[in-house]
């Protein structure tokens, strides 16, 4: 994921773990606009067509990063 940028990162992780847009802008003292923002350029940059392409695909990627 050397694509994204580090706080992107932080972002697709916790949208792996099923955090809400709103839990995650919480959590990263950021607000939900900022979250949205980078959930654009996440789905952008990896080429994903919705926000349901985004869950899975930050699913399988946090699935395969706990089996390292």
């Amino acid at each position: 994921m050397s694509i994204l940028s580090n706080r992107e990162l932080q972002v697709f992780e916790l949208v792996g773990r099923g955090r809400s847009t709103r839990a995650i802008a919480e959590q990263l003292g950021v607000s939900v606009k900022t979250v949205a923002s980078h959930l654009a350029r996440i789905k952008e940059k990896l080429e994903l067509k919705n926000h349901i392409e985004l869950l899975q695909q930050a699913t399988l990627w946090l699935h395969e990063e706990h089996r390292r």
